[in-house]
């Protein structure tokens, strides 16, 4: 309720800039106990029919944020308190870098939705790194990983063993970003060929490792059939851990707000049909073997649970927030709740894939 009273304010701002300015008020929060025990108590809502599993981790619930809100590391202790079941951190680039020019994020409130083109903006590995060796977290942490937009394309393989090197031991699932629309060329690397030399070599360094994390590939939502089917055959002979479906779309169909025609990736509610429809063709194209995080269009209980009938394990969320605020996290975990008992079923893990079919 209080967000949707200041809500009209923060939308005068320029969405970097009041991005900038929600973000440091939760960081301020995360480091106070008290504030963080009040906002813990003011949004906790917890059902261990909400409790799921996904590769090899335990999760309280199958809600988390999406790559690009905590692009740094700083906000895992405030999200965890808002009641998310995952957070996942990034993108982050093994040298720092500005990002594209401003002004880079644009609001189409019509449409509940956001067109950005951020540019991997990140303080780089080494910052990340040390940050997040020094944050105690009750949750599950994802690390998004991109290249720098420097590099040349056929280089790009550096870039990720680099920054996968760096991180991974902080990490409990890692995401490789290939699907981007705002880095030049880097959706190639869905190219067969590319694909395959980047996840092998990936996986040979994570296979070394005492422990190897969960490693997931981030897909683009505008890639024909015949491009997933090269992405599922490389995931499954490799030995991926599985997807997360899918970024932002270049789609611009049917949109009516003014910013429309801004170049970047779109997210938000116009992406909820396309964003269902890859995580159904990615389930029925691994038969269920791949766990699936969708995220794109999660807004309420009912996108995240039509997301995860379709096949998805996990649910993720960024531009949601933006137009409910931190209380959809609380509400869309009780939604869940209601529509699991709706369906007789007797737990969230019971609703995977039922409606990919």
């Amino acid at each position: 309720m209080l967000y949707h009273a200041i809500k009209p304010l923060l939308f005068r701002l320029d969405a970097e800039r009041a991005h900038d300015l929600i973000t440091g008020l939760l960081r301020l929060v995360g480091d106070v106990p008290l504030a963080r025990a009040v906002l813990q108590a003011w949004f906790a809502y917890e059902d261990p029919q909400l409790s799921v599993s996904c590769a090899g981790l335990h999760l309280s619930n199958p809600v988390g944020l999406a790559a690009g809100f905590d692009k740094q590391g700083t906000l895992i202790a405030p999200m965890a308190a808002l009641g998310f079941g995952h957070v996942e951190v990034g993108t982050v680039t093994p040298r720092p870098q500005p990002g594209n020019d401003l002004p880079r994020m644009f609001r189409l409130p019509e449409d509940h939705a956001v067109i950005n083109r951020l540019g991997f903006n990140s303080t780089g590995m080494s910052v990340v790194a040390r940050r997040l060796s020094t944050t105690k977290h009750r949750i599950p942490i994802g690390i998004n990983i991109g290249k720098n937009r420097t590099t040349p394309l056929e280089r790009s393989v550096e870039d990720y063993v680099a920054t996968f090197v760096a991180l991974v031991s902080l990490a409990d699932y890692v995401t490789v970003n290939i699907s981007s629309p705002n880095t030049p060329g880097l959706r190639q690397l869905h190219e067969r060929t590319a694909l395959e030399t980047l996840l092998r070599e990936l996986m040979e360094y994570n296979q070394r490792l005492p422990h190897p994390r969960p490693l997931f590939l981030k897909v683009s939502p505008d890639e024909t059939a015949a491009q997933l089917d090269d992405v599922v055959r490389v995931a499954l002979d490799v030995g991926i851990t599985g997807f997360i479906a899918c970024n932002t779309t270049l789609a611009r169909d049917g949109l009516c707000g003014q910013s429309r025609d801004e170049t970047g990736g779109l997210s938000g509610r116009p992406l909820t049909v396309r964003a269902r429809e890859s995580i159904a063709y990615l389930y029925r194209s691994t038969a269920g073997r791949l766990p699936i995080i969708g995220v794109g269009g999660v807004a309420t209980a009912e996108d995240a649970y039509g997301h995860i009938g379709a096949g998805a394990t996990l649910v993720q969320l960024y531009t949601g927030l933006v137009y409910e605020g931190p209380g959809c996290v609380q509400a869309l975990k009780a939604g869940l709740v209601r529509l699991i008992r709706r369906d007789g079923l007797s737990s969230i893990q019971d609703a995977i894939g039922v409606k990919a079919f």
